[in-house]
Order: structure tokens, then sequence, then C-alpha cells
């Protein structure tokens, strides 16, 4: 979603906030701008790309030491240069991530008392609001408090004045935002990556805070109004990490990075001869032998990791799982189980994620880390992959809390994990072939996935990809649902793509794919190395190297996938990192 940068130096910041823009890109937005404080409040916004704001700042010469920035993924009120960040009031300006959910009421008494609004955003009430108390207490820190009090919903906001040329003020509740601190100069940003050119020592903001930034000093102050501590943290993470290399986009990086990313994720696990509790927290054995059901909280791409969870974990661990879309989970009446843990993949329990500096994994009891490194594109790729075998570690540290694991099936699972990366390797091997399918793509509008299974979460996965960055509508389902609707949709105009592991429901499978064929349907199948399917001009098959990967088996078909909708995107023409309408970070419902 959107994305916040703020700076105060001795030297000319502008640079530095458009760097942080650019970083933030993969976030998702539709427009950006900034204001910089010099002899009175600079502003240029632009719709569209952070590259058309940085030619616009050096046509204007724009030059400052004091400045705030912003992309914008447009909520309230269309993309348009009228309703990008920063948004201004008198001297102050401000820019805002997050829902202002009472703006209306807000809005309603500003007007009545004189403030003209040139907006359709929530955000215009907050600096609207700052400048109303502006006006009586004549401090920008206590302005800026007594403004976020009565502010409902969620934010994260930085706020400078031209009556203060080298402060910057900051605030957040329910929108993550951090303090980056250098020397002689400080900066605020909604996520370490867009300040890691210039620094990695960075200070995470908690619910409430608010914080005056000088040159010198930072003053944090938490939600009663009393001064804080909060630690001071070295980022994990580098500058070139985020850097596209020799890659043609970053989702193809990303994909090609996975072998590398599964090896940094499982090196805890695989250097060992024994599972061990212990990965996921010091008291972890403590907390998940009292666990009788697990229930995951995620969305998207996550949920569909989650969904593959729940099957290992009742197969191999013998423990109920359910897998919730979070966003409905939050608002719906449900039975709680105090015996159940509840994993949260991106109940403070347990948390798997690939950022060690966010706040649900700080807010975690309970955490394991995936190292994917960063991910630019939108689409997820080996954020997925990484989050399987966090969910698989899972899996195999409860089975055996609970009993369920011979010491054979440890050393197997053991051993299945050290040979991941390499099969991973060979199945990106396939890109060739998967490349000359995509050809195929580039007129469709309508593709169907099908599973069965575990596998069926994997087919989810694949149809969310191809629609997100080729724009070709897909639809997944369990391929024994055929006959109960989806079949009706099957002609020679609609790609079926399959997945074909050889377990024990192949043969179901098989009959599956000849319902398909009967009705004229054009079949790709991505199948097991030792699966016998007959080619033909209707029927397409790519098979993985080797046999049936067992319980790991969604990780290795996810990844032909993954290609499939990267090759058709490249067909269709379209943004493959930075597909329409869609934000990397969701941070509204």
């Amino acid at each position: 979603m959107c994305g916040i940068v703020g700076a105060v130096a001795q030297r000319n910041v502008v640079p530095i906030l458009l760097e942080g823009l650019r970083r933030l890109e993969y976030r998702g937005y539709d427009s950006a701008g900034l204001v910089i404080v010099n002899n009175g409040l600079q502003r240029v916004r632009s719709v569209g790309r952070v590259a058309s704001l940085t030619a616009d700042c050096a046509a204007q010469q724009v030059h400052g030491h004091l400045g705030i920035a912003h992309t914008r993924w447009a909520t309230h009120g269309a993309p348009s240069e009228a309703n990008a960040h920063p948004h201004v009031s008198g001297k102050l300006a401000v820019v805002h991530n997050g829902i202002i959910e009472n703006h209306e009421a807000l809005r309603s008494r500003l007007k009545a008392a004189g403030f003209t609004f040139t907006s359709e955003t929530d955000t215009e009430v907050i600096v609207h609001l700052i400048e109303l108390h502006y006006r009586q207490s004549k401090n920008l820190l206590a302005a800026t408090r007594a403004a976020v009090a009565e502010l409902e919903g969620a934010y994260a906001i930085g706020v400078v004045s031209e009556d203060a040329p080298n402060r910057l003020i900051c605030a957040r509740r329910g929108s993550p935002l951090l303090i980056g601190l250098g020397i002689e100069e400080n900066f605020i940003a909604s996520d370490v990556s867009a300040l890691l050119p210039v620094t990695q020592r960075v200070m995470y903001l908690e619910e409430g805070d608010v914080a005056d930034i000088g040159l010198l000093s930072v003053d944090v102050y938490d939600a009663a109004g009393k001064p804080a501590d909060r630690s001071v943290h070295v980022s994990e993470l580098s500058a070139d990490m985020a850097e596209l290399g020799t890659y043609r986009h970053f989702m193809q990086k990303e994909i090609h990075e996975q072998p590398r990313a599964l090896t940094d994720t499982l090196l805890v696990a695989v250097a060992q001869d024994h599972i061990q509790p212990e990965w996921f927290g010091f008291d972890a054995a403590e907390v998940l032998g009292k666990v009788n059901a697990v229930t995951f909280l995620a969305c998207g791409t996550s949920y569909h990791a989650a969904k593959v969870a729940t099957y290992w974990l009742e197969e191999i661990a013998g423990i109920p799982a359910t897998a919730e879309i979070a966003s409905e989970y939050r608002y719906r009446t449900s039975v709680p189980n105090p015996d159940a843990l509840i994993v949260t993949i991106s109940h403070k329990t347990l948390t798997i994620c690939n950022v060690p500096e966010s706040a649900l994994t700080r807010a975690s009891r309970l955490k394991f880390l995936t190292r994917a490194g960063p991910e630019i594109g939108v689409a997820s790729t080996k954020a997925f992959t990484t989050q399987l075998a966090g969910l698989f570690l899972l899996t195999l540290v409860l089975a055996k809390l609970r009993g369920k694991l011979t010491p054979l099936q440890e050393t197997a699972h053991l051993t299945a994990l050290r040979g991941l990366p390499n099969k991973v390797q060979q199945a990106l091997a396939l890109e060739p072939q998967v490349e000359a399918w995509s050809h195929r793509f580039a007129n469709k509008h309508h593709a169907l996935f099908l599973g069965r299974g575990v596998h069926y979460p994997i087919a989810l996965e694949g149809a969310l990809k191809l629609k997100e960055i080729s724009y070709i509508h897909a639809e997944a389902y369990p391929a024994g649902e055929l006959k109960h609707g989806p079949l009706a949709l099957v002609d020679e105009d609609m790609p079926v793509i399959t997945i074909a592991p050889n377990d024990q429901l192949i043969e179901k499978l098989k009959s599956n794919l000849q319902e398909v064929r009967a009705r004229g349907g054009e079949l790709y199948v991505f199948a097991d190395g030792d699966v016998h399917l007959e080619e033909s001009p209707f029927v397409h098959v790519i098979k993985l190297p080797g046999g049936h990967n067992g319980a790991l088996s969604p990780i290795l078909h996810t990844i032909p996938l993954q290609l499939l909708s990267y090759h058709a995107a490249l067909q269709k023409g379209t943004d493959v990192d930075k597909p329409r309408n869609l934000a990397k970070s969701v941070t509204v419902e």
C-alpha cells in the first residue's frame, strides 16, 4: 500500500526522499508526491510513477534540508494530483498511511470552522485538524498529539511546518512506522527498505507513539504522552538486496532465488539430526506441547500456504487444523479454543514471517523467520515457498511433541528437507519448456486450474499468480468438483492447467482429465516424472525431474506454476512487477 519517507538533514534531502520512494514502489501505488521546507513549502505531486515525480522535481529545482514524501494507493478518491499526498493546510504538510474511519464527521466540523477541502481523501482532515490545534498552541508536537487523539482508525503520519525548518513530527497507530538514525540527520519510513541507502540503524514506534525528530535528537512519547525509550535495531537487510541485477524483472529474480532462500530458511533445521521445538522460540516445547488444534490466519498467497499446512498437520501430526482468511475471521463470531495454536502468517502466539523487524514478529511470543530476503515483485514467489518450508517444520515439531513421528520418519523428513533446494533448482531448469507453453496463453482470457488433496491449494496459488500479473481470469477447483459446475466452462478456448503428482489420487485425477478432454478442453499438465500420461495435440505434459516427492511435493509443483504465470505475463505485455490496482503490502481491508 502507501509508502512514507521523511528526512531532516544538513544536506539536500530530495534525492534521499526520491530514492526512498523508488524502493517502496513494490508496495503498489498510483501517485506520488513530496513537500520540502525551504523558505516556505515546496510541494510537487504527480500521478503515475516515481520517475515522473523525479523529473518534475528536477525541472522545478526543488531543494531543501527537511521534507516528507509519499506514494499513494487510492482508497478515498481516484488517483489524481489533487488527491496525492502530501496535503497542506496553512504552513503545515502531512503524509499519511491508513484509513481514518471518522473522517466524515471531522470533515463536517472542519468545514464549519472555515477550512476548505481540495481533495476527496480522508487524509486531508488530518492536516486541517493539526492546523486547527496549531493555531491554538503554536506547538507542532502538541498540535499533532491533540489531533491524533481525535482520530479513529489506522494511521502512520509525518508532519512538517515551515515554522520549524529542522523538525519532523511523526505518529502511528495501526500502521507501521519507523525512525532511521543517522549522523546529525534522521529519517522516518513505513518500511526499512526505503532507508537502507542512508542507514541500517532503526527505531520502531509502538502503538500510539508520537515522535519529535531533529538533526541531533529523537524524542518519543507513548500513547499516554509520557517519554518512551524505544530500542535501536540494526537491520539485517542491505541496500543491494533490493536491486534487480542481471534479471529482467524482480519476479524472475525472486523465482530463481528460491533455492538460496530455502537453504537459508532451512539451515537451522537441516544442520541438526533431530527436530527441535526451539526453532520456534525458547519456550516453544512448553507452549506447543499443550496444543490440541491449529488455526491459521492469513490472506492471499499466505492463505494458500496455510491451506497446504492443514493437510500436513492432520496427516503427519494428527492434529485438527483450519485455515481462515484473516480479514473475514476478524469480524465473524468464532468459538474460542484455549488450547488451540493461532498461527499468523506474514493471537500473538506464533508468527511465520519474512521480515525480522515487522510489528507482527516483534509482538509474537513464538516466531519463525523465513530467510527469503526482500521480495519486491507484488506477486509473491520466494516468500510463499519459504512459508511452506517454515510450516512444514512446524508440522514436524508438533508431530514429534505428540509422539506421531518414529525416529526413522524423523530422519527421512530431515533428509528430504536437505535435498529440497537442489530439487527446486532442477524444477527451475524446466523454464524453457514452460516458456514455450506461455506463447499459447497470449490470446487467452480465462484459465482453469485443477489439483487434488494437498495440491489443491497449489492450484489456487497458480490461478492467483496468473490473474495477478497476466490479467487472465483464472479459477482453481479440486479436480473432483469438475462435474459440480466448472465443467460447464470448459471448451477449446479454456486452457486447463493441472497438477499431477504420482500420489494415491493419480488414477482419480486421470479420470478427471478425461472429462476435460471429452468436452474439447485443452490440457496443460505438470506431472511427476514417473506419471504415465500420453501427450497429444491437446494434451501437453511437462514432467518434474524424478518421482513423487512425498509431503514436499506441493513446494516442487509450485515452481513451474510461477514460471508459467511469469512468462504468460511477458506474452501479454503486462507490468510484471507492478500489476495494476494491486499493492504488495495491504494496510486497509
